[in-house]
Parts: structure tokens; C-alpha cells; sequence
């Protein structure tokens, strides 16, 4: 029992490997249902999950033998850590392993609003040639401001490096950061300063509604918006009316506050959303391509080994 790992959702087979070659023995039981899982919970000392389970106060009191939980991928925010913190039980997550993935998706995004791609390829399948509508902008010369200076944050930054632009970032919970990719600033400087904004933080009571009509408001100069975090850390309704406003000249959005059909489409902004020419939209995927895949998983059982030596 001690040495059993329940595992929720698809990972990598070199998790598997890599765990049964310390000793453990991996139940890999990728669709099984939430009842099912708590049913048996209380025999695993490891349970491995991604997005979709939820680990909540029941959950940690029902896996009474539970002595660690692995999180393929790097948001917590489907984890009770407070419970689990008084439980005992350690949390191990994996962002170096798709921190890649996400800085490249960001840069994909922002230089798809910036030169109109989506909507030329859209004209010119249906028969338009439209040049100067749309004329697009180039990155160089602009400041990017960054919220949150983690691994995402970071990623994002390098890969922005060859671009010869100005990036300044901000994180409530880091000081002394500035490195050769980045500028450690205020809040108010990124208000101030940008010409782009890129979200890279969890989602934790404080990031909730975030980026709001208040937010929104204080920027002195219109921005194209990147949201790869999490959906809540901002309104889409707001976003939208920034749109409106011209205070965002695009916005590329991986994440949104609902996310999956069919109660995506039950919102009230969704068709606003999607019949915007100045949204971008992605199914929740920057952090998960195939290399991704793998490195996670390398990631999450290096983690693994060296909680148990």
C-alpha cells in the first residue's frame, strides 16, 4: 500500500517508468470517474492528476494513506494546498516542463494580433485581397509588461529577447528578479509603460478578477492583451469593453473564465467574443504540446525520486 500510486488522467509512460523503477507500483487508471476514485483512494500513497480532478478537502480525507500528490502541469488551483499543508501530504507540480510550451504560445498569439493573421487568412479564403486593412504592427521598440515572473513569466521574456523590445515585469510575491531577459518594476510602471500585457500567474484569491474594468482603465496607452494563466484572472466581459473603448487592440486569450462546451456558449459574452476580429482564441492548449507531454512527466518523477531519497 505504501508504495502504491493511483493516476488519475493521462501522463507519459516515463513517469511510470521512472516511478516503478524507485519502487513504486502505478495504477494507471487515465478515465476513471471521480466516484470511482474515491472509492479506492484510501489504498494509494501517491495520486498523480492534471486539470480535470479535483483534489479537495474530502478527497485528502478520504486518502487516508495519501503521502503525496503530483500535478501534471503547473497550476495548484485545483488543489486544497492549505488542507493538504495540515495534512502533511507534499504537493509536487511540474512548470519547468511545459514553461517552453507556454513562453512559445504567448509569442505565437501576440504576433498573430499584431499583423492580423487570422482575419488576412480568413479574407483571402473567401476572396478579398485587403493589404491595408491589415497593416500590422512590429514588436521592436515596444515595452511588454509582464505580471508574474515564475517559470512562465521567465519563458516568456527569454523568448521575447531576439526581439529587441523593453520588458518589464511585475510580481507581488518576488523581489530582486531583473535579469538579462527582464526589468523588475511597479505595478504602476507596467500601467504606465506598456504596449503589451501577458498574464502569468495562478490563479489564487488575490489574481480572481484581476484584470477588470478598474484595471483596464488606469493604462495610458492602448495594449494588445496575452492571457496564458488562468481563465478567472480575467473578465472577459471587461476585456471586451476595453476592446470597444480602444484601450486593447487585440487580444489573444488560451484561457477564459468558462472554459468547455456546452457552458462556454451559455455566457453571455460568448457571442461577443467570438464574432470579435480582434480576438484570438486557443482551447487552454499553451502549456500542452507534444514535447510537453514528456517533459512534464520527466519533471513530476525527477520530483518524485527526490522526495523519497
Amino acid at each position: 500500500m505504501k508504495n502504491n500510486i493511483l493516476i488519475v488522467d493521462d501522463v507519459h509512460p516515463i513517469f511510470m517508468d521512472q516511478a516503478e523503477a524507485k519502487g513504486y507500483t502505478c495504477d494507471y487508471r487515465p478515465t476513471i470517474k471521480t466516484e470511482e476514485a474515491l472509492q479506492i483512494i484510501g489504498n494509494y500513497a501517491g495520486l498523480v492528476i492534471r486539470s480535470k480532478f479535483q483534489v479537495s478537502r474530502q478527497v485528502f480525507d478520504l486518502a487516508t494513506n495519501l503521502q503525496f500528490v503530483a500535478r501534471a502541469g503547473a497550476g495548484m488551483d485545483n488543489i486544497d494546498e492549505a488542507y493538504a499543508a495540515q495534512k502533511g501530504i507534499k504537493l509536487i507540480n511540474a512548470p519547468e516542463g511545459n514553461s517552453d510550451a507556454v513562453g512559445e504560445h504567448a509569442i505565437g498569439l501576440l504576433l498573430s494580433l499584431m499583423n492580423n493573421f487570422n482575419r488576412g487568412d480568413a479574407e483571402i479564403r473567401n476572396g478579398k485581397w485587403e493589404r491595408e486593412g491589415n497593416r500590422g504592427y512590429e514588436l521592436k521598440g515596444k515595452t511588454v509588461g509582464i505580471i508574474g515572473y515564475g517559470h512562465m513569466g521567465h519563458s516568456f521574456a527569454r523568448k521575447l529577447s531576439g526581439f529587441q523590445v523593453d520588458v518589464i515585469a511585475y510580481d507581488k510575491y518576488k523581489t530582486g528578479f531583473s535579469d538579462r531577459y527582464a526589468r523588475e518594476v511597479s505595478m504602476e510602471q507596467i500601467v504606465k509603460l506598456s504596449d503589451v500585457l501577458s498574464i502569468h500567474v495562478p490563479l489564487t484569491s488575490e489574481t480572481n478578477g484581476l484584470i477588470d474594468d478598474e484595471y483596464l482603465f488606469h493604462f495610458k496607452k492602448p495594449i494588445f492583451f496575452i492571457n496564458t494563466s488562468r481563465g478567472k484572472t480575467a473578465k472577459v466581459s471587461s476585456v471586451l469593453k476595453a476592446i470597444k473603448e480602444g484601450k486593447i487592440l487585440g487580444a489573444g486569450l488560451d484561457v477564459l473564465e468558462v472554459e468547455k462546451f456546452p457552458t462556454l456558449a451559455e455566457q453571455a459574452w460568448y457571442d461577443e467574443l467570438r464574432q470579435s476580429g480582434k480576438v484570438i482564441l486557443s482551447p487552454h492548449v499553451a502549456g500542452w504540446t507534444f514535447d510537453s507531454y514528456r517533459k512534464i512527466s520527466e519533471v513530476m518523477a525527477e520530483k518524485l525520486v527526490k522526495l523519497v531519497d
